[in-house]
């Protein structure tokens, strides 16, 4: 009866039972009693009572109750407890060794799993099938390839491979080194045991190795195959989709979700279809199934988190974020804490930040690779480099990663040269550069003109690394060239380009033609941006600039009527400064913030000094046909220009202000800021969409190169 209940899922009642033959004197437990019971337990407490029991009646050291004690206290974290009965039993079998190798695992503690491993055969003992489909995840995990090779080996060499359970295990190990051949050799082996698991695992091997194309050719040899898909195979294939941004496959996927109602059954499903149309960008379908969600986990935050940031909603991202903190069942992770933070890096919000560094310093996270990384990142974004400094000393620093963040932090900061000190450091300290490395590497190059120097890692990438450049590369070299006034041979550079030029590669050589003033290229560059990219609504707010600054109006009506013509609507400009624990954003030319009178009355005060210093407004940055004094009075309500004199009315006199700049800063603002950190004695630090600028004493840390 025991028995039965427990393979029904009756667990309670299987207790109960238990409780009832306790109670009469003419039964008593024996050794087959216990292994069904301990399966039932649904806490530790009844655990162990039970244990009590069967150490009273003498079966404690029983093979198979102290097998099913073992399991127990494993599934409960009591590994410590199930080691030391493990040591205690006076015989184990093949199954104790099993259940204790397994309980580390499910613990997290795969290096003593390993350990047993090596014991257990010591002892002369043979792996058996459920001991390879239990170890190899655990190699997988560690990365060690050196206990997961021999094992193979093993497999092979005892006839084990057609067991369907070890070959899943062997697909899922090759896929987690990379190994995608040797994973599709198995599989290709298997022709007779191939089951859902081995499909799904294949479909994940791919999908993890970023090879999405074959992950979808194998989902479709499966159904051709006449298997079915279950969950799992969903979750790769929401994934592999989202790789390969195929938004008609996006549809279809959501729709087999739902005629089966597994959103509603399963959040993992959810997250899965969430993350997909979050990658695809199509972030209002993200929420929609967000919102439907039923009963929501902390993937399930993290995943809209990370979506709203990732597609530059940060607003959105720290909403949900606060969210999520009033539901009492969700507890942030490290997950949570590497979605949050670049969304507070990209609003500037250093108050909320350093509130969150410390929630992370309480969870003891704070050297957590991927967190610390991202904390480097939002003190460097907002403009806190020594703090990012310290950090970064703190952190392990084994992985490329931390190395990546204070590289690309530098470059921002416009200290180029100390950004190629940091890449020799990494290298002298026997860390391997990556493709991020380089790309925060030439653009740290870009913005401090350093174009040879730049040349030269581009070419090292490959040639000393095996890195093979992207297009992401390519547009960083393009914005080196061009933006040091090499525009010909930019453009000349994109010509002899072995792949196709993308938007970042246009956007680039469009930008630098803004900077120098060149219409013809400028032109070249934004009708092949028209042809990639035609709903940016920025190429055409370049282009339409660089045409208004040499006056030529119609040219610059028609690029506007095109973009009207496409219901592209401009971004407006806005800048933020944070004050007082509050985040104020001021919008070019707004006039409804409640000191709206004292900011202006401020900024003419500001103006009149500034003229003294032999300022004289530029009007070659305002956009519009009208009037120069009308041009003056719009230069002067630019968005940077009323966050710095709300700054200067609502901070001690000579404390330092840090505004943020949705936009590139315009010339014109660029020259004001500077006489006005002289004339009030304040550094001023700006980050626009570009880089940083640290103004003081009536200079800018980009040297006007910018």
């Amino acid at each position: 009866m025991i028995s039965s209940y427990v393979r029904n899922g009756h667990f309670r009642e299987c207790l109960n039972c238990l409780n009832e033959m306790l109670s009469t004197v003419d039964v008593k437990p024996d050794f087959y009693t216990f292994p069904p019971v301990l399966k039932a337990c649904n806490n530790i407490i009844d655990g162990v009572r039970i244990h009590c029991w069967a150490s009273k009646l003498g079966l404690e050291w029983d093979v198979f109750v102290a097998a099913s004690l073992v399991h127990m206290y494993c599934r409960f974290q009591s590994s410590g407890v199930a080691f030391r009965i493990f040591k205690d039993m006076p015989y184990r079998d093949m199954g104790c060794w099993n259940a204790m190798i397994s309980g580390f695992c499910q613990n997290g503690n795969a290096t003593e799993a390993l350990s047993l491993l090596d014991e257990m055969r010591l002892e002369g003992i043979k792996m058996d099938t459920v001991t390879i489909a239990v170890v190899l995840p655990i190699c997988a995990q560690l990365g060690d390839i050196v206990h997961g090779l021999p094992i193979h080996l093993y497999v092979i060499k005892h006839g084990l491979e057609l067991d369907v359970f070890v070959s899943n295990a062997l697909i899922n190990m090759y896929a987690r080194f990379g190994e995608l051949r040797h994973a599709q050799k198995v599989f290709d082996d298997m022709m007779v045991v191939r089951d859902l698991v081995s499909w799904n695992s294949l479909i994940a091997a791919y999908e993890q190795n970023n090879v999405p194309e074959k992950a979808l050719k194998y989902f479709q040899e499966m159904m051709i195959n006449g298997i079915q898909p279950d969950l799992l195979t969903l979750v790769s294939l929401a994934s592999s989709i989202a790789q390969t941004k195929s938004f008609r496959c996006c549809r279809s996927v959501h729709g087999f979700v739902l005629r089966r109602s597994w959103i509603q059954e399963d959040v993992i499903m959810g997250n899965a279809v969430v993350d997909m149309y979050a990658k695809l960008g199509l972030i209002h379908c993200s929420r929609k199934v967000f919102d439907k969600i039923p009963i929501k986990d902390v993937v399930s935050w993290n995943s809209m988190i990370t979506g709203y940031a990732q597609n530059g909603l940060a607003s959105e991202a720290i909403e949900i974020y606060n969210m999520m903190k009033e539901c009492d069942d969700i507890e942030p992770n490290q997950g949570t804490w590497v979605s949050i933070l670049p969304a507070y890096a990209h609003l500037g919000a250093l108050q909320e930040g350093t509130r969150t560094h410390g929630h992370v310093f309480k969870v003891a996270l704070n050297l957590d690779v991927f967190v610390s990384t991202s904390l480097i990142d939002l003190y460097g974004k907002c403009g806190k480099l020594d703090e990012a400094m310290l950090l970064f000393h703190e952190v392990p620093r084994m992985s490329s990663v931390p190395w990546n963040a204070i590289i690309s932090c530098h470059g921002i900061h416009g200290n180029g040269r100390v950004s190629l000190k940091l890449f020799n450091d990494m290298l002298n300290a026997g860390v391997k550069p990556d493709h991020v490395t380089f790309l925060s590497l030439l653009a740290a190059c870009s913005h401090s003109g350093l174009v040879d120097e730049g040349k030269t890692y581009f070419h090292m990438m490959e040639q000393e690394f095996g890195i093979t450049p992207v297009l992401k590369h390519y547009g960083c070299m393009v914005d080196l060239l061009a933006r040091a006034g090499g525009l010909e041979t930019a453009y000349q550079f994109i010509k002899n380009m072995p792949l196709q030029p993308d938007a970042s590669v246009w956007g680039a050589l469009l930008g630098a033609c803004r900077v120098h003033g060149n219409v013809e290229l400028g032109k070249l560059a934004s009708d092949n941006l028209f042809e990639v990219d035609p709903e940016n609504v920025g190429y055409y707010v370049v282009l339409s600039n660089i045409y208004a600054n040499y006056g030529k109006w119609e040219e610059v009506n028609e690029v506007r009527s095109l973009a009207r013509d496409k219901g592209l609507k401009k971004t407006p400009g806005w800048s933020s400064i944070d004050l007082n624990n509050k985040i104020e954003v001021f919008y070019t030319g707004n006039q409804s913030h409640p000191q709206c009178h004292e900011i202006y009355e401020e900024l003419g005060i500001l103006t009149a000094k500034i003229k003294t210093l032999g300022y004289t407004p530029d009007y070659t940055f305002v956009l519009q046909d009208v009037e120069d004094d009308e041009k003056e009075q719009i230069l002067t309500s630019h968005s940077e220009r009323l966050a710095i004199a709300y700054g200067i009315l609502n901070t001690p006199p000579k404390s330092p202000l840090r505004i943020y700049k949705n936009l590139r800063v315009c010339g014109d603002c660029h020259n004001v800021t500077k006489l006005i950190s002289k004339i009030t004695e304040r550094e001023i630090i700006v980050r626009d969409s570009n880089r940083f600028h640290h103004f003081k004493n009536g200079v800018c840390s980009c040297g006007d190169y910018w």
